[in-house]
């Protein structure tokens, strides 16, 4: 008896995860056509909404991404939606400009800057706040998608903003720390620096090692140019909305200093460490190559906490 107990319990909480209608949604911009997903929970009452704003480089709607040929497969934030939309939470996550499903063909990908993301993301905040069920628009950022859903804040009205896991500094200082914590080899450290110093004076290299050609290629240099002197503490120091700095303590890439620099640049905003937790949002140790492992899990679940923090801080919002 106590077992089919156990049994029901988990199909009710199954289903209740599951009572949510995930719709597919694009934005055409002249010859372009994005897309992504919009989760309502299921019912006529009006709900909150948010838009979650994906990282850097090849990472789709889901959080999952391409590191050349190898396929980092978490499935992270569409955990985090399915899990908003369980908490009455409606959500909107797209693929980026030439990833996914919003991939363009013959894309000029020089012709990119920072701005067409932010530009694109408050696109995306007014297509979720027009739906009829959607009485206000949260923007939630992850890694370089903090940045952009901070700036994006500033160009339309939201209620409130998320950072996860989000930059305290110029983005050429975060990459000069994942140099020399063993994201490059040893002997590519000295040659990433001085084509990242390059960059950020604006001075395009030409040929940069071939070893370093997914990070510097020149076609995405004047992406990067573009990114580079943006600085996310000062950005966030503008907004007049709620804020809420999620960070976890066991991330390799941002650290717990970049989530305190942010919270320094906005004292009003609420700062949360979550213990334990990643880049890609699940838990995980300290040890490189075990959290490292997590990135290509998508059956471990969000670190606890994490949705807590989120869907309380939305909830908050008016």
């Amino acid at each position: 008896m106590r077992k089919l107990a156990v049994i029901a319990m988990t199909s009710l909480l199954a289903s209740s995860a599951l009572a949510a209608t995930p719709r597919e949604v694009t934005i055409i911009d002249g010859a372009v056509t994005l897309h992504g997903t919009m989760l309502l929970p299921d019912g006529e009452a009006k709900v909150p909404g948010v838009v979650i704003v994906a990282g850097s480089g090849a990472t789709d709607r889901d959080g999952n991404s391409r590191l050349g040929n190898q396929t980092l497969h978490n499935d992270s934030l569409k955990l985090l939606a399915e899990q908003l939309a369980a908490r009455g939470i409606a959500s909107l996550r797209f693929d980026k400009r030439a990833i996914g499903a919003s991939h363009v063909a013959n894309l000029d990908e020089a012709s990119l800057r920072f701005a067409t993301y932010v530009t694109d993301a408050a696109k995306w905040t007014t297509l979720l706040a027009a739906d009829p069920r959607v009485g206000r628009v949260v923007l939630i950022g992850h890694s370089e998608g903090a940045l952009v859903a901070t700036m994006a804040a500033e160009a339309v009205p939201v209620a409130g903003v998320v950072t996860i896991a989000g930059a305290g500094e110029p983005a050429a200082a975060v990459l000069r720390r994942q140099f020399h914590s063993g994201a490059l080899p040893a002997p590519l450290v000295a040659p990433a620096e001085a084509t990242l110093d390059s960059l950020v004076a604006g001075k395009p290299v030409a040929a940069p090692p071939p070893e370093l050609l997914a990070l510097f290629r020149p076609s995405v240099q004047p992406y990067l140019m573009s990114w580079l002197p943006l600085d996310p503490a000062k950005e966030l120091a503008k907004l007049k909305v709620l804020v809420l700095i999620v960070q976890g303590s066991t991330d390799l890439q941002i650290g717990e200093g970049d989530a305190r620099a942010l919270a320094a640049a906005k004292p009003d905003a609420k700062l949360v460490i979550i213990p334990g937790m990643n880049h890609v949002l699940k838990t995980a140790p300290a040890d490189r190559a075990a959290n490292v492992a997590t990135y290509h899990d998508p059956n471990l679940p969000l670190a606890p906490g994490l949705v807590d923090a989120i869907a309380g801080f939305v909830e908050g919002t008016k």
